[in-house]
């Protein structure tokens, strides 16, 4: 299993209501078959600040989200931020099951993370910019 990084260290994040019951919820329902994967959905529901959708700024990450980060794991990358059942990295969809889906939830234009890949290693990453889907 891997180690969640220390919350203390983590950039603070704010997610919209309807995320947040839909990602706890589905933390529920992964979590016999892939605890590692869930445990740390969860570690960031528990320390995410929760705003109505309206309050939340347009630049925060939410599920539904295009975002461009800067990795030191990778190039600058445009994806979005999609559920399990709809991702496609063919298609830059990235699931919110993922080290860097769940790394990314939450976080604002500017703000920095480290996350670690299923291999364990430590990496950082930086929102650049951030998309809401219309609608």
């Amino acid at each position: 299993m891997n180690k969640a990084l220390d919350s203390s260290t983590k950039p603070r994040i704010v997610v919209t209501e309807a995320d947040y019951m839909r990602l706890t919820n589905l933390v529920a329902a992964v979590r016999e078959r892939s605890p590692d994967v869930a445990h740390e959905l969860q570690i960031e529901m528990a320390r995410a600040s929760i705003a109505d959708t309206d309050s939340i700024s347009p630049d925060v990450v939410r599920m539904g989200s295009i975002v461009v980060f800067q990795s030191d794991a990778a190039s600058q990358r445009r994806v979005e931020l999609v559920f399990p059942v709809d991702a496609d990295i063919a298609k830059g969809k990235v699931s919110i099951l993922t080290p860097i889906g769940t790394a990314l939830i939450g976080l604002s234009v500017g703000q920095s993370i480290e996350w670690r890949s299923r291999d364990g290693r430590s990496h950082r990453l930086t929102v650049v910019s951030v998309e809401q889907p219309e609608g």
